[in-house]
């Protein structure tokens, strides 16, 4: 198990200096040993410091040439030993891509002799190329030089590792305890509470957060009308008029004059010209002195 390996080794030894070799040297996985590192390390049975380097790993084109070989081998395989052969025939062997980059870096390599009829100019050819991507895959050094060569074939890229070395924590055990959230009546009654390893208490996490502060729903609906009049070039107009023209409030927002919707309002029909002195009540029943013309 893996906590126990951790546990067990850090028993005998002061740290674990690098997690990836660590997860290496015991064949597991190490992602699974950064679970495990915080899952201690929030529990302070260890102490835990990040550890960052790059480090080359292979594109998913890298991948498929470290398992099939490079492109130019793959090209130089389908030539037959003696004798030459066609390049439409040549080209339904070999994938499209791994033709067209296999002839460029073969005929590079003076490997074949390229024309109508392609034939071998060697009879025997090292995938150095398969090699690097290989040693790259199993974390060896590989030099400058050919580092640069597979970046420009697009083959490895910068990738930034990350992971852990740890030591003892100031809970520290061989073996860990659960840890218990509740105190229970049947703990007080056993009397095992004294023997219990209580979770602590983290006072600085954050709750999850307020659902507050919303806006009502016809609030919402207002201000998108709003939003969508004034998309349409209409400006707002002061709000403290409680009566207001019919064509402010229909026909300038291009109401039919039969709509039903203009019977839902106070709606006063006047004829002629004349001077009107009314009282008008607010819903708050608050008297206001409206002169009309």
């Amino acid at each position: 198990m893996t906590e126990e390996a951790i546990l067990c080794f850090l028993e005998n030894h002061e740290e674990i200096s690098d997690s990836g070799h660590f997860a290496s040297e015991r064949g597991i996985d190490h992602n699974e040993i950064v679970n495990v590192i915080k899952s201690l390390h929030g529990f302070r049975y260890i102490d835990a410091e990040d550890i960052k380097r790059e480090t080359w790993v292979l594109t998913d084109e890298g991948k498929k040439y470290a398992t099939e070989g490079s492109p130019e081998v793959q090209l130089f395989l389908a030539v037959p030993p003696e004798g030459s052969i066609s390049k439409d025939e040549l080209q339904k062997k070999l994938d499209p891509a791994v033709f067209k980059i296999g002839c460029s870096q073969a005929g590079k390599s003076k490997w074949v002799e390229m024309g109508k009829q392609i034939c071998r100019k060697v009879q025997h050819v090292e995938d150095k190329v398969k090699d690097l991507l290989l040693s790259i895959q199993d974390d060896k050094v590989v030099g400058k030089d050919d580092i640069n060569s597979l970046k420009a074939r697009k083959l490895i890229t910068l990738q930034t590792w990350k992971g852990y070395s740890v030591r003892k924590g100031p809970n520290y055990a061989p073996k860990r305890k659960k840890a218990v959230t509740d105190l229970t009546r049947e703990n007080l009654q056993r009397g095992d509470w004294k023997d219990l390893e209580f979770k602590e208490y983290n006072f600085s996490a954050k709750g999850p957060p307020a659902e507050c502060g919303h806006l009502h729903p016809l609030n919402k609906v207002k201000d998108r009308l709003k939003e969508i009049f004034g998309l349409m070039n209409f400006e707002e107009m002061p709000t403290n008029r409680y009566v207001e023209s019919s064509f402010w409030n229909f026909d300038a927002l291009f109401q039919p004059q039969q709509h039903p919707a203009r019977d839902s309002h106070d709606t006063f029909f006047l004829q002629g010209l004349f001077n009107l002195t009314c009282l008008v009540y607010s819903s708050s029943s608050s008297p206001f002195l409206l002169t009309a013309i």
